[in-house]
């Protein structure tokens, strides 16, 4: 039973490290995924030269990079 309760604090640590790389994972992923989705649109904007969209959303892309 102690060496359960001295390897708590361990474990717990361990969940929380898997968990805060686990976040940062998803977070670069939402992020990644964001940009793709802006660039594909900066290019729809280009090709519509649609200047006001294209500024909007290089304005966008550059808050995320």
């Amino acid at each position: 039973m102690e060496k359960k309760l001295l390897n708590s604090p361990q474990r717990s640590e361990v969940n929380i490290m898997h968990s805060l790389f686990a976040e940062m994972v998803l977070e670069k992923a939402l992020r990644d995924f964001q940009k793709e989705r802006i660039q594909e649109d900066i290019d729809r904007a280009l090709q519509e030269r649609n200047k006001d969209e294209f500024i909007r959303l290089t304005n966008i892309l550059k808050e995320l990079s």
